[in-house]
């Protein structure tokens, strides 16, 4: 009876030790990346990266979230690689060590998207700082994402160049009553608008999405375009491996690479909703 008991010892040990040598092989072809939550919310991240395993038979695990957490993620040694869309956080972001090189992947431009009506005015605006002067101005419901994103970001260099007073944290001073900072993503963001009646600064991809990608109904247009203001690329940064040695920088760089080849921007740039682009591929 002990002689059989040990035999089957033996055996779980040996099936056990087997399942973690197939785990810790499957895991080496896996790859996390931290980014923005308008990859995910505008449905390109479901496109491309399903054509990216073909090709490759790397998966990629995907943490969706603002611009600057996603950076962060990056400077702690969470993930292997990010893409976000703030170019000079990504180019400080290299400078001090915790990526090996920013590729320039792609872009789309942000809208400021509102109620058909346009109470505030702001579709014959001369620029983008303009409409929202208007918007401050005649105090209509403006929802603002307030979590340190790409977005967020762009909505308070706007503030900062539209003359509207601010207080120490970029908003405007006066914002009581119809200045909503949710602290939450596009999708969310775009909702809220929406229930207020209110404007929304919003990457062109995720409000394409929400217009027209979804059973559910959204009213709000685009209201405001075409700014240079507006421009919004995107840049993907493997993490370096001096700074956290774990990362998986062979296959972060093997991504990295095949998002700026002929086959990666063609996959990009066939991502359509309703026939309209949501990205455009611009690799460098």
């Amino acid at each position: 009876m002990r002689a059989i008991f040990a035999v089957l010892c033996m055996n779980i040990l040996v099936l056990a030790a087997g399942a973690g040598f197939d785990s810790a092989a499957a895991g080496d072809r896996i790859l996390t990346m931290s980014t923005t939550t308008s990859t995910e919310a505008s449905g390109l991240l479901d496109y491309l990266l399903p054509e990216f395993h073909e090709d490759t038979g790397i998966t990629v695990r995907v943490m969706a979230k603002g611009t600057g957490a996603a950076l962060r993620d990056g400077m702690d040694g969470n993930v292997d690689i990010v893409m976000v869309h703030d170019k000079l956080r990504e180019e400080q972001f290299v400078e001090d060590g915790y990526g090996t090189r920013r590729y320039y992947v792609m872009y789309n431009d942000f809208v400021i998207v509102g109620p058909e009506a346009d109470p505030a005015d702001i579709r014959e605006a001369p620029g983008a700082p303009e409409a929202m002067a208007r918007i401050a101005e005649k105090r209509m419901p403006f929802v603002s994402r307030g979590d340190d994103s790409g977005t967020h970001a762009r909505e308070k260099l706007l503030w900062e160049h539209s003359g509207v007073p601010l207080n120490a944290a970029g908003e405007p001073a006066d914002g009581s009553g119809w200045y909503f900072s949710i602290g939450q993503g596009m999708g969310p963001a775009l909702v809220f608008a929406m229930e207020k009646d209110g404007y929304v600064l919003s990457d062109r991809g995720t409000y394409l999405h929400y217009k027209h990608g979804r059973s559910e109904a959204y009213e709000p247009e685009v209201v405001f375009e075409g700014d240079d203001q507006l421009e919004n690329p995107y840049g993907v940064i493997p993490v370096n491996p001096e700074m956290h040695p774990h990362v998986r920088h062979e296959l972060a760089e093997e991504f990295a690479r095949w998002l700026v080849s002929e086959r990666g921007q063609a996959v990009i740039g066939s991502y359509e909703l309703h026939g309209r682009p949501l990205f455009y591929p611009d690799a460098d």
